[in-house]
């Protein structure tokens, strides 16, 4: 039986990855790229499908590396001890803006962001594989996901609830405060990061094969569950990713900035984080919401509903910041959804890596669960180029200045702009819920 101790040490991994950050890439990268940083949106969109091809490569590679790690702290951990400073410094380095022409930014950003996704998969991949080897017990299983998703989501929350009160304390220009920003947040990633590999056991050895072979590549690809459920992750991670890349822009052109109710300042990362708290506290349900519904299988498509419905009735809200409570509202109610569906993903994937054990007699538990971190970068990724090309297809521009080093933004058509802001948080999502359906419907498994 795992101690409590053991379980808060695995929330830290993913509070470090998911709550700091994977919630700051998601959310202020595009944003900061464009406004800040001063890239183009073209180069802004073509930086997240570079690196999503990129990902495609490393992410099984690093599973399957994984697999084969044997130290004296067992299979994973070592890629989190070791890899937690890299993966803060690397972060931090990021959120950098260099005093560089537009070619040097290009190259800067393209460098940064690269390494980056290396250093979160090889943190992150470890991470999740650990599921497959602290417990054998499938409840169990989901009370570390539990765990994993609140940690998560609460990290999340104060993220992004802090961030814009950061900045303000932080004072200067922008660009000076998401680099320290991001130099604090760093220190801290890594350091939750490092807490997580110590604190967690590894309790099963998995059956490894003898030598490094393409075999468990051929067997993933035939693996019937495992295909239906990454398609099923990517989905989930496309309709997070809209919601998420696009708020930034949602609060500066449709509401025209920051609104502030009694002393409340909502920014687009403060107006997110309504719905992390969501997400953590249904998080936490999860389990006995799965129980309750009688399946897992059963209980993501209840959950997926509840997320279409409400990102529907989010594009009927006027574009208007005296409606900021009733967005808020809807905001929690598509989170409520997103809390109920998200620790369930993981632990399926954990019905699949045991499902691929039995049928193959090896296991290929980090293979699996890199297809995972896989579809999760190239979900939020690639949604995210997906609004930076659509809003510039409506008529965003920006740039840096060649001669002053100066970032530059111009909108050609305001109007069509703000249509497709509102379209990419709402009726962009919903119609994502319903492919999700689909596959979830397909899905074999029926635990």
């Amino acid at each position: 039986m795992a101690s409590l101790k053991e379980k808060i040490g695995y929330a830290l991994g993913d509070a470090a990855a998911g709550g700091i950050t994977w919630k700051i890439m998601s959310i202020a990268f595009p944003l900061f790229f464009t406004n800040v940083f001063g890239l183009t949106v073209a180069d802004t969109a073509t930086l997240m499908l570079v690196a999503r091809m990129f990902d495609v490569v490393t992410d099984p590679l690093m599973g399957s590396l994984a697999d084969r790690t044997q130290s004296k702290w067992g299979t994973y951990r070592p890629w989190l001890i070791l890899g937690a400073i890299p993966f803060g410094l690397i972060f931090a380095l990021l959120l950098y803006t260099p005093d560089f022409g537009p070619v040097g930014k290009r190259i800067y950003a393209y460098t940064l962001y690269l390494l980056m996704m290396a250093a979160y998969t090889a943190v992150n991949v470890p991470y999740g594989s650990l599921l497959g080897v602290m417990t054998a017990d499938d409840n169990e299983k989901n009370q570390f996901s539990s765990f994993r998703m609140v940690g998560a989501y609460a990290m999340g929350f104060i993220t992004l609830l802090s961030f814009p009160y950061l900045q303000k304390m932080v004072g200067g220009t922008e660009s000076h405060q998401y680099a320290v920003l991001g130099a604090g947040f760093g220190i801290l990633a890594a350091a939750m990061t490092l807490a997580c590999g110590l604190l967690t056991k590894e309790r099963l050895k998995p059956v490894r094969a003898e030598k490094f072979s393409f075999r468990p590549f051929v067997d993933l690809v035939k693996n019937k569950p495992w295909i239906y459920l990454t398609l099923i992750g990517i989905c989930t991670n496309f309709f997070n990713g809209f919601r998420y890349a696009v708020a930034g822009y949602l609060l500066e052109y449709c509401l025209h900035g920051n609104v502030t109710v009694s002393g409340l300042i909502i920014n687009y990362t403060v107006f997110m984080t309504f719905g992390e708290v969501t997400c953590m506290i249904f998080g936490g349900v999860s389990p006995k919401f799965t129980e309750w519904m009688g399946s897992k299988r059963k209980a993501f498509a209840v959950a997926a509903i509840i997320c279409m419905v409400f990102s529907i009735a989010f594009f009927f809200v006027p574009m208007n910041p005296a409606y900021i409570w009733v967005m808020v509202a809807l905001v929690v109610l598509t989170s409520v959804g997103v809390g109920l569906y998200s620790p369930l993903l993981w632990s399926m994937y954990a019905d699949v890596a045991d499902y691929a054990t039995e049928k193959n007699g090896t296991s290929s538990t980090g293979l699996i669960f890199s297809s995972g971190t896989m579809a999760q970068k190239f979900g939020s990724a690639i949604s995210g180029a997906l609004v930076a090309l659509f809003l510039g297809f409506a008529g965003f521009e920006s740039g840096t200045d060649p001669e002053t080093g100066q970032t530059i933004v111009n909108i050609t058509n305001e109007e069509s702009v703000r249509s497709m802001i509102w379209s990419l948080f709402s009726l962009f999502p919903a119609a994502i819920i319903v492919i999700m359906l689909f596959l979830i419907h397909k899905y074999p498994i029926k635990k």
